[in-house]
């Protein structure tokens, strides 16, 4: 039997899920398969409407053997799972003469917990937490919660939060889910057989295609226990996001509110002895924390490491004693024993990682008004951890419409751990990089407009010339505005200005759910909508209801951010260009998800504004410009008012 061709495949992939087929997405297409049967390395950047979901897809499924998809948002995973993978099947079943099965695979906090849900959770906190199971009618809005959850155990066969419509908020899950070091294991629990985290395990070790998300693929790497099946390919798409995603599964926390947690769980189960070691360091620990103040700590101060040294040895302890002893009077021993043994082995691991004192990690204080202070540590770099856990037994294909930074994929690449493309040694990953273009022409399609005449943003202080400039543009646009600002506190006061300026409705981030605000925006001409860093990325309202995109200045890290700061200072100290590496990378990155919310059909006209003049005046401008598209490019504020209001009268005209 011949082999059906990736044209013909792609072709009534493309009708199935009623697209248009985009010569990007051809192009790409025959380069994810080419990487695959050679085994190699590719990032793809695919602009917006390419179609980049199918130009993996269907290679993907055409090459036979299992493939790993990890993404960044839910919202991808939906779409793949549930619109383009079950059409794409169907269309490809009868060229390809099987049909390929696939699944979803999340963390297991991600399920419901069968066991939690019937026998409750072990009572560590003060507000006893399943008492309202035993109400006839619930009144607070977490006892409905679980109730509500209780009949969806029932009727769900995933057992996934994310199929629970409406969702519930993050206290009222955790009472129904465990973390991995919190399960008992199928053999012990009681509800093993009917487990949902078990049952999506055995679903992806049965799936040719195994959608999972960023930070599943991280734990994967990271803790060495393998939680994906075995693949020969992995699929990267929303490659962007992926460092971030890294870096989070990769740092960890201490806060007295978690350490009194431990001690709480671990007390019932052990000496007095050891439960009051536990207790001694843990109230060290929080009196250090009341006193700490925001920021790097690049040498670990002799307190802090005192009190660290002392958690640490206590912890230790006490898991040496929950393994000792049994006590029948606990009620559902296991599973207070299991919650417990997470909970301290995590006080414990933290610790430790701080007090060794690795100069690969970066150690810091945080502040947050609601939950006081905190102590974190993170990786200085995941380059090396992605080198070393992605590329080497697999070939993988990274996928975004932002991966060429400044002209070239090398940023990103090495981000990744990748040496500048065509660098050939030894244990080096064989890399290319290919960009697909976009279906939309960007210079008919879009201004990109710089406020090169407004003064230069400082760190603090109101921008007067930049509230007026925004007012006339929103004023010139007819509403139609997303505003993405670089602080939230940038945003509030700029919706707080232009609500007592103009007669449009400006919607705020944080005053409603993104979703309900991103819905009244897209369903308002009139309708503006401010907010930060979830906006730069998140939103896809084509057509008219967003013409106008404006950025408040281009969003660098802050100052004061420890894990950027300290990532710029090891790449100057390695005789490199610590700004342009991080801090230019980091701001080309969003500016180019950013630019990108302007132009999502092939009708879109609109302008993205930047009111920064040092994207116009300053060295790096030129880097930051060529990481976005390429828009039709002009500093004449009238020209773009013109613009503006030409594009508002045509939609008006057109009835939008």
């Amino acid at each position: 039997m011949t082999k059906p061709s990736l044209p013909d495949l792609l072709h009534a992939a493309v009708a199935a899920v009623g697209g248009v087929e985009r010569p990007g997405q051809v192009t790409m297409a025959e380069a994810v398969a080419q990487a695959v049967d050679d085994g190699s390395h590719l990032l793809v950047q695919a602009g917006t409407g390419t179609g980049k979901s199918l130009g993996y897809l269907v290679p993907a499924l055409a090459h036979g053997d299992r493939v790993v998809v990890a993404t960044a948002t839910l919202a991808l995973q939906r779409q793949l799972v549930e619109r383009d993978l079950p059409r794409t099947v169907e269309a490809l079943h009868p060229q390809l003469r099987r049909r390929p099965e696939f699944a979803m695979l999340k963390g297991r906090s991600n399920y419901l917990c069968l066991h939690r849900l019937h026998e409750g959770v072990p009572q560590d906190d003060e507000d006893g937490l399943f008492d309202q199971f035993e109400a006839a009618a619930p009144t607070s809005k977490l006892g409905q919660d679980l109730l509500r959850m209780r009949d969806w155990a029932d009727e769900t066969e995933t057992g996934d939060r994310d199929d629970l419509t409406p969702g519930v908020s993050d206290r009222a899950w955790a009472q129904v889910s465990v973390s991995s070091r919190e399960c008992l294991g199928a053999t012990k629990c009681a509800y093993g057989a009917e487990c949902f985290a078990e049952a999506a395990r055995e679903r992806a070790k049965l799936a040719d295609v195994v959608v999972t998300n960023h930070a599943l693929l991280a734990i994967d790497a990271i803790e060495g226990a393998p939680v994906l099946p075995q693949h020969d390919v992995l699929i990267i798409d929303e490659a962007h996001e992926l460092v971030s995603r890294v870096t989070g599964v990769a740092t960890g926390e201490l806060t007295p509110g978690q350490v009194n947690r431990a001690v709480r769980r671990a007390a019932k189960l052990v000496d007095e002895k050891a439960a009051d070691q536990l207790q001694t360091a843990a109230e060290g620990f929080e009196r250090l924390m009341e006193l700490a103040l925001p920021g790097r700590l690049e040498e670990i101060p002799e307190d802090l490491r005192y009190a660290l040294m002392a958690l640490r040895d206590a912890a230790r302890a006490v898991v040496s004693a929950l393994g000792a002893t049994r006590d029948r009077s606990v009620q559902d021993e296991d599973a207070v024993r299991r919650q417990a043994l997470a909970s301290v082995e995590n006080v414990h691991d933290v610790a430790e990682r701080i007090t060794q004192g690795s100069e690969y990690d970066v150690v810091w204080y945080e502040r947050h008004d609601r939950f006081g202070a905190s102590l974190r540590v993170a990786p200085l770099s995941v380059s090396g951890l992605l080198r070393e856990k992605l590329f080497a037994d697999r070939s993988v294909v990274l996928t975004s419409a932002t991966l060429k930074l400044g002209g070239d994929f090398n940023g990103v690449g090495a981000s990744l751990g990748l040496a500048p493309e065509g660098t050939e040694g030894e244990d080096l990953p064989v890399w290319k990089g290919i960009d697909v273009g976009s279906p939309f022409d960007y210079p008919k399609q879009g201004i990109l407009y710089v406020a090169r005449h407004l003064a230069t943003p400082g760190r603090e202080g109101s921008r007067g010339d930049m509230m007026d400039e925004l007012a006339e543009l929103v004023e010139a646009a007819g509403g139609r505005t997303l505003g993405l600002f670089s602080s939230m506190r940038g945003a509030q006061a700029a919706a707080e200005e232009l609500r007592g300026r103009l007669d449009k409705p400006i919607l705020l981030q944080g005053e409603d759910t993104l979703g309900e605000l991103i819905k009244k925006f897209a369903g308002d001409p009139e309708t503006c909508l401010f907010g930060t860093l979830s906006l730069w990325q998140g939103v896809d309202v084509p057509g008219p209801n967003c013409q106008l995109v404006v950025m408040d200045r281009i969003p660098f890290p802050r100052p004061d951010d420890p894990l950027m700061s300290a990532r710029q200072k090891a790449v100057e100290e390695a005789g490199g260009n610590g700004f342009m590496a991080v801090a230019a990378t980091h701001a080309a990155l969003l500016m180019a998800q950013g630019a990108g919310r302007l132009v999502r059909a092939t009708g879109d006209r609109g302008v993205v504004a930047v009111l920064d003049p040092r994207l116009a005046n300053a060295r790096y401008g030129s880097y930051l410009r060529a990481s976005m598209p390429d828009f039709w490019y002009t500093t004449d504020p009238n020209q773009v008012r013109r613009s503006l209001a030409a594009i508002d009268a045509a939609a008006r005209a057109a009835g939008a």
